[in-house]
């Protein structure tokens, strides 16, 4: 057997944890990923939010069909700046309701800044009669236009009522 003498012994033995330079090349190292991550979470946002407002729209407009058909009546969704009655600027970013002649069934606030929200005809309101068929066909665009962003959403409305959504990206949104 070896004779080790306790010194040599310490010798041997490596310290442990970091050493300032290897904890500052690590941190360097993370900032770098977090500028280069942080850009793409902005895009997550806001399809996140331009979603958000396209199914508000379209919980809306089965609100307002359903409503007309149960009350045997025309339930109306427009653009709204003040909660309570219909606007005719189309500009349903500033808000919308679904009401009835008498009532207001649901309210819906104003988008936050910069987001649009438009009709394809810049009608204000859309119409479901007791059967529960709109007026006509309706197509509301929901984008971004301050700081603008090449991704929509457009809610359309079909004659009978329906509706869908389509997702799109690569074009603009105007700022009127």
């Amino acid at each position: 057997m070896r004779n080790v003498r306790p010194a040599q012994a310490r010798a041997r033995v490596r310290p442990r944890g970091f050493t300032l330079i290897e904890l500052m090349v690590t941190l360097a190292v993370l900032v770098v990923l977090i500028a280069i991550a942080v850009p793409s979470f902005d895009g997550i946002r806001l399809s996140t939010r331009l979603s958000s407002y396209a199914t508000a729209l379209v919980a809306g407009t089965q609100l307002a069909r359903s409503e007309a058909i149960k009350r045997n009546a025309p339930i109306t969704l427009c653009a709204s700046a003040n909660g309570t009655s219909c606007s005719t600027n189309g500009q349903w970013e500033a808000g919308w309701i679904v009401r009835s002649d008498t009532q207001v069934l649901r309210v819906e606030p104003a988008a936050a800044s910069g987001y649009r929200l438009r009709e394809a005809g810049g009608a204000s309101a859309v119409v479901f009669q007791a059967t529960g068929l709109g007026a006509g066909q309706s197509r509301i665009t929901i984008c971004r236009a301050t700081p603008s962003a090449d991704q929509s959403r457009a809610v359309a409305i079909s004659a009978t009522g329906r509706t869908t959504v389509t997702r799109s990206s690569g074009g603009t949104c105007a700022a009127t």
